[in-house]
């Protein structure tokens, strides 16, 4: 049978920082014996293109098309 989650305010606040500022992302939280052992947070990155000057897009634009031959 499983054993209730041990979760006090220390856990709560390491969750909470993990969280705090995470626009785009998770946070995994990995539980042993009915304790918290883990906190994992993947964070992910999304740059508008519109943001990037256009030389730069004209050199990807360049590349992709010399790279089919």
């Amino acid at each position: 049978m499983a054993k209730p989650l041990e979760l006090d305010d220390v856990w709560v606040d390491r969750i909470k920082q993990m969280l705090n500022g995470l626009e785009y992302g998770s946070v995994q939280i990995v539980v042993h014996d009915g304790k918290i052992a883990q906190i994992d947070k993947t964070e992910r990155k999304r740059f508008d293109a519109s943001s990037q000057p256009q030389s730069q897009l004209q050199a990807v634009k360049s590349v992709k098309q010399t790279s089919k031959g």
